[in-house]
């Protein structure tokens, strides 16, 4: 039987698809387009959620699945016709990457998580095995925010330097989707998934800073500047809710977690570690 993995060249599913070849799992990883950088190892093949006649080929055969939910309003998919090709083809187990914001505000209209909610409970209908992860800041968010800037300018510009957060390294996002696809206890759940350290934006910057070997300042911006910014590289509803939560988090600090710990065995990456894997990116 074939372990199918969705966006398994994005952030998270790579490592997903990485981490079930090395458990010795058949891999199929599905992307929307052909490209270069599938695992080696994986059977590639070209499929889209958005276009559900494309899904039994990248589903026969497979009996779990790697699934992505939504965070960008403006793509969405019909899940429902998603869950229908996945349970004829036979898959019995699925783990659905969602999001934090199901669980902070579960009766919210905000459209991440209406989108996400509507996903999981398709999900929960479809007859499948299946496992939640409900990650917080994902640490790549970072990347997409400041990498530009840190390049050409050598600065980040925020409106709350201080404000914290938790961020996620997507190793230890793919590390949990692993362990509930390959190993028992893990049907039914539902993990929220924070980092174990709580960081103010500043240390973040310096964390970048140390891994590429140079000073990067911060410089304090308004929020409409700072809502600006977070929308050239996300949707204007996704940018606010950024803002609103930086402006919440200034001096507070953030949630944490120990459940990739808890759940994989191994300690949770740091954002300084991640920050290290990533240095490439901000020079």
């Amino acid at each position: 039987m074939v372990a199918v993995v969705l966006g398994a060249r994005g952030n998270v599913g790579r490592h997903v698809a990485d981490g079930l070849l090395a458990a010795g799992e058949q891999v199929r990883a599905v992307n929307r387009t052909p490209a270069a950088g599938t695992a080696p190892g994986c059977e590639a093949v070209v499929a889209d959620l958005a276009r559900p006649e494309t899904l039994p080929a990248a589903f026969d055969g497979g009996d779990k699945l790697f699934l992505y939910g939504m965070l960008d309003p403006q793509k969405p998919y019909d899940i429902e016709k998603v869950t229908a090709a996945a349970a004829a083809a036979g898959i019995r187990r699925v783990v659905l990457l969602s999001s934090v914001a199901v669980v902070l505000d579960p009766d919210a209209g905000h459209p991440v998580a209406r989108l996400n909610r509507t996903i999981e409970q398709a999900v929960q209908r479809s007859g499948m095995d299946w496992t939640f992860l409900r990650p917080g800041t994902f640490a790549a968010n970072t990347r997409t925010w400041w990498a530009e800037s840190i390049r050409t300018d050598g600065v980040v510009r925020l409106p709350y330097p201080l404000a914290q957060s938790a961020p996620v390294h997507e190793k230890d996002i793919a590390a949990l989707a692993v362990t509930a696809l390959t190993e028992p206890g893990h049907s039914h759940q539902a993990y929220t998934v924070h980092g174990a350290e709580s960081l103010t934006l500043r240390r973040q910057v310096e964390h970048i800073g140390e891994a590429v070997g140079r000073h990067i300042r911060v410089e304090r911006v308004s929020e409409e500047q700072a809502r600006a910014d977070v929308a050239r590289t996300m949707h204007p509803v996704v940018a606010e809710a950024i803002v609103s939560q930086w402006a919440a988090a200034d001096g507070v600090a953030a949630a944490t977690s120990v459940i990739a710990e808890k759940i994989t065995g191994a300690p949770a990456h740091t954002y300084a570690q991640w920050a290290a894997d990533h240095a490439d990116d901000f020079r």
